[in-house]
């Protein structure tokens, strides 16, 4: 994961700037591509939030994953509102990045919202995380920790 952001700087949803390589090293790693004017993106949210929450915050030791925003908002300020709003403690690419048309070109994102799964090398586990979240709920996430070659101890 380090691979696909090298060099560029995240933000935290308070807007600190974060570097990926300690942020992401070692995590599955959700690609949360979305926007708050796209209603079934405010459907998905609030669900991709209590995931992203209980695996985080409700499992000893927190599970390996981390989320990262990559914003089809308007504006800056869209971007911002939309993150304080509904987002959970994830991680964004900056709104003036033009690294995010790369991304949307690399994991062919042709509709939002989309949750692409990858490993640490950007290699996709898969592209139908939103899906599996709302099929699976907190099951489908071993199933990525299995794609991601990631080795620790961790029980849901």
């Amino acid at each position: 994961m380090v691979d696909v952001f090298s060099g560029r700087l995240l933000v935290s949803k308070d807007g600190r700037s974060v570097d990926p390589e300690e942020a992401l090293q070692n995590k599955v790693v959700g690609l949360y591509f979305s926007a708050g004017w796209c209603s079934p993106c405010r459907d998905f949210t609030p669900i991709l939030c209590d995931f992203y929450t209980e695996l985080l915050e409700e499992t000893e030791p927190p599970a390996p994953f981390e989320v990262v925003f990559i914003s089809s908002d308007h504006s800056a300020e869209e971007m911002v509102g939309y993150m304080r709003a509904m987002h959970g403690d994830w991680l964004a690419l900056p709104f003036h990045d033009p690294y995010k048309h790369d991304l949307k070109k690399k994991y062919n994102i042709t509709a939002i919202p989309k949750l692409v799964i990858v490993k640490q090398t950007g290699e996709v586990i898969t592209d139908k995380g939103r899906k599996q979240i709302r099929d699976k709920g907190l099951s489908c996430f071993r199933n990525w920790l299995e794609g991601a070659d990631i080795f620790q101890n961790f029980s849901s």
